[in-house]
């Protein structure tokens, strides 16, 4: 399994937006988008304007970027999202945003999608009371999501679900802090992604 061990903040610089690949420190004044809000690289300040096939380009890095899935992954998801019925990009999204390690992330029980995806990888989160280590794995309405039985992993989930309990929540899932049980109330809907992406710029540059 290929992993992104690069600089995360550079790939926020990259896009021009906060991708929230650091957890809480994309919060907080720490934030390398605030402090130096310009692209990577020692000529970044040189680069023109972007082409028609930039645009579109970068459009499709941000989503890459944000859920954390490779090329092939991504390509994957497309493919799919083009043979469903409806909109081709809000598809392509709600299939991103019903992968299991996204939902850990939005539930609050990581601070950031690096870490739902190795709480996943690693055999910590259960669903439907089942252990499930595929973070891909796309869930459905009524699943429910929970951690492990383990005292210490159980500490880390409600300290992240504290820590991130002032952030907005998805209407389309529900979380029982006391229980530690998430569960599906529907499908995701495209509104309530927390990242500025043109969807439509995704599928032009994907159909070619």
């Amino acid at each position: 399994m290929s992993r992104d061990t690069g600089p995360q903040c550079k790939r926020c610089r990259r896009e021009g937006i906060q991708l929230f690949l650091k957890g809480s420190r994309c919060h907080t004044v720490k934030c390398a988008l605030d402090k130096r809000n310009y692209p990577p690289g020692e000529h970044a300040w040189r680069r023109g304007k972007f082409s028609e096939y930039g645009h579109q380009l970068r459009e499709k890095q941000k989503v890459k970027r944000y859920f954390g899935v490779t090329e092939r992954q991504f390509r994957k998801y497309y493919d799919k999202a083009s043979r469903m019925k409806g909109n081709t990009g809000e598809n392509l999204i709600m299939l991103l945003e019903s992968r299991l390690d996204n939902i850990v992330y939005r539930l609050g029980m990581a601070r950031s999608h690096r870490e739902a995806r190795q709480m996943v990888a690693h055999g910590n989160i259960r669903v439907n009371g089942r252990r499930l280590d595929v973070p891909s794995a796309l869930l459905r309405k009524n699943d429910t999501v929970s951690p492990s039985a383990r005292e210490k992993f159980c500490d880390l989930v409600k300290a992240n679900i504290q820590s991130t309990a002032d952030l907005p929540a998805a209407s389309w899932l529900q979380m029982n802090a006391e229980r530690l049980e998430g569960i599906v109330l529907e499908k995701p809907k495209r509104e309530e992604l927390p990242l500025d992406v043109q969807e439509q710029l995704v599928v032009e540059f994907c159909s070619k």
